[in-house]
């Protein structure tokens, strides 16, 4: 479905990524972890058209979107739920949800009725300002509002920073229903343990460049993942 074909991205003089190459298929999930500066935020900036690439070639469902803007991204299939959640706080649950959907011209209950089955929390708070949501909650929401643009993709920046182990596991239980609905998934994480446990394929990504890949099941026993990344075996 997306094909990274020798990326580089630069800050200034500064090269944050230094030549990647990697792909997500179809119905997959697939991960990129690594510590912070390792490029991995700036890679999916760089896809969703917020970042201009030095080089290289970004390939989505057979189409060159290298450098294409953000709107025409989106409109053929990717959204992105931002690091850091990004929930708009003087507006509603509902309210925010709806705005994921705004390149739609089809009739929104189903998905809404559907996304309230995935976050029952979401149900009965649609009405409440998202600001005073707790923070599991804002991350659900940005979720959700990212589904409602039904897309093919969906690209995650770190779901899990800052919240509760419980709440981590949750979001990530819902991720994995996500992808058993159809969605192919992209996830940023520094949780490895839990990214590599969901994931089909994963890459570490260090100081913008890929040093390691494999299934998640593999590189959760490969030993350089472990020292740095797990600490112990899983």
């Amino acid at each position: 479905m997306l094909k990274i074909e020798d990326l580089k991205v630069n800050y200034g003089g500064i090269e944050a990524v230094k030549g990647i190459s990697f792909e997500v298929p179809d119905n997959s999930i697939v991960t990129l972890i690594g510590a912070n500066g390792a490029g991995k935020s700036t890679t999916l900036r760089t896809i969703t058209g917020l970042v201009k690439p030095a080089s290289g070639k970004i390939t989505f469902d057979g189409s060159d979107i290298t450098g294409a803007d953000t709107y025409s991204v989106i409109s053929r299939g990717i959204t992105l739920v931002p690091e850091g959640r990004r929930v708009f706080p003087d507006m509603t649950v509902l309210e925010n949800m709806k705005i994921g959907a705004y390149l739609r011209t089809d009739p929104l209950d189903k998905d809404i009725e559907w996304i309230y089955e995935l976050f029952p929390r979401l149900k009965e708070r649609s009405w409440q300002l998202a600001g005073t949501l707790s923070g599991g909650e804002q991350q659900m929401l940005a979720v959700a509002r990212a589904l409602m643009s039904k897309p093919k993709l969906m690209m995650m920046d770190e779901p899990s920073l800052g919240l509760a182990p419980l709440i981590v596991r949750e979001i990530f239980d819902i991720i994995k229903e996500i992808h058993a609905h159809g969605v192919t998934v992209l996830l940023i994480e520094q949780n490895a343990n839990m990214a590599l446990h969901a994931a089909d394929t994963a890459y570490v990504l260090e100081t913008g460049r890929i040093t390691l890949k494999g299934t998640g099941k593999e590189l959760l026993e490969n030993e350089e993942v472990i020292s740095a990344y797990l600490g112990k075996k899983n």
